[in-house]
């Protein structure tokens, strides 16, 4: 049986989607930007906001290989912008003001620990993290749950990572996740979503978006995913590590609107709803005449046939009108009824 996940005040469940709004470093170091991204992260309906706590010597090394999505090379960015754990409880205190979920990625073990000693107990896990059995053991001795992007990963990975979790205790979620920045549309294969669905049944799936618009995550939701992480940027010419997958503001509100919608249309219930009845009246067919009808005449194929509206006797039961003798003369387009027969 799947597992519900409850984030902060929201519980994440096949019902509800939770919908995380990626600031990643895209405030640039200013708590000026940052709060400001808070504030219309919560207008564009985003149920929380993440940050990224960085310690750029715990994370990596000085000459670490970049991407070439970005040109300054990531160790020197994060030295420059990324925000101290004072920032961090500055910001925590004003998505608690503003009625926003504040999560965080630490990237490093001390990063986590560090979260942790100002009250954060979720933990959303980036895909280059995702393999580090010894840090995340590490993490889930304090952590509450953990959301694990998947980018950069393959099956026997993510089982891995599946395994081990589950000898500690936490709760965790996957996020089906394209490391690639921005995603080739070739390279997203959403339908690994149900896949992963149906091989980690007890856990909640979600989907981490790496494409500049809104539409694979929309997809994702129908196909299943119950978090969706998309980044957001104040500014689309503001040129960081993220720039290239980040919306602004007003495009993470259209998709949120369109995923609530989408929510809403998810059910698996087949039958006739109200707004429905009054159109069978009128669509639906029923059997009619087609010709003048003599009493005590035999019908025959060529007398009844079907028309709206929907009535009458239905179309269906025209085998039983064939054959049988009326009882009374009926004129040419009248619905036919079962007391007009023997």
């Amino acid at each position: 049986m799947r597992n519900n996940i409850k984030i902060a005040n929201f519980e994440i469940s096949e019902n509800k989607t939770f919908l995380i709004a990626e600031a990643c470093d895209n405030h640039f170091g200013s708590l000026s930007n940052a709060k400001k991204m808070i504030t219309l992260a919560k207008e564009s309906g985003a149920d929380c906001i993440k940050f990224q706590h960085h310690l750029a010597d715990e994370e990596m090394l000085p000459d670490v290989p970049m991407s070439s999505n970005f040109d300054q090379p990531l160790y020197e960015f994060l030295k420059e912008n990324a925000l101290t754990l004072e920032n961090h409880i500055e910001l925590k205190n004003y998505c608690e003001k503003v009625g926003i979920i504040y999560l965080c990625t630490p990237f490093s073990l001390k990063a986590a620990q560090e979260l942790n000693s100002i009250g954060c107990v979720d933990f959303k896990i980036g895909s280059g993290e995702m393999t580090d059995i010894p840090t995340l053991i590490e993490i889930s001795k304090f952590a509450n749950t953990l959301i694990l992007s998947t980018g950069m990963s393959t099956f026997d990975e993510i089982d891995r990572t599946y395994l081990e979790l589950k000898k500690t205790g936490v709760n965790f979620c996957f996020l089906h996740c394209v490391s690639e920045y921005p995603t080739f549309y070739e390279d997203l294969n959403l339908k690994v979503i149900p896949k992963m669905i149906e091989k980690y049944n007890d856990l909640l799936i979600g989907h981490s978006d790496h494409t500049d618009d809104i539409y694979s995550s929309i997809v994702a939701v129908a196909l299943g995913a119950r978090i969706i992480e998309k980044h957001v940027t104040l500014d689309k010419n503001l040129k960081g590590p993220d720039d290239d997958v980040s919306i602004d503001f007003n495009k993470f509100k259209e998709m949120s609107q369109q995923i609530r919608n989408i929510e809403k249309s998810l059910g698996s219930i087949k039958k006739i709803h109200e707004k429905e009845k009054e159109i069978r009246k009128w669509a639906l067919r029923s059997l009619v005449t087609i010709k003048d009808i003599d009493k005590n005449q035999v019908i025959t194929q060529d007398m009844i046939w079907s028309k709206r509206p929907g009535t009458g006797v239905p179309s269906f039961e025209m085998k039983n009108f064939i054959g049988k003798k009326t009882n009374k003369k009926i004129k040419k387009n009248t619905l036919i009824k079962w007391e007009d027969i023997e």
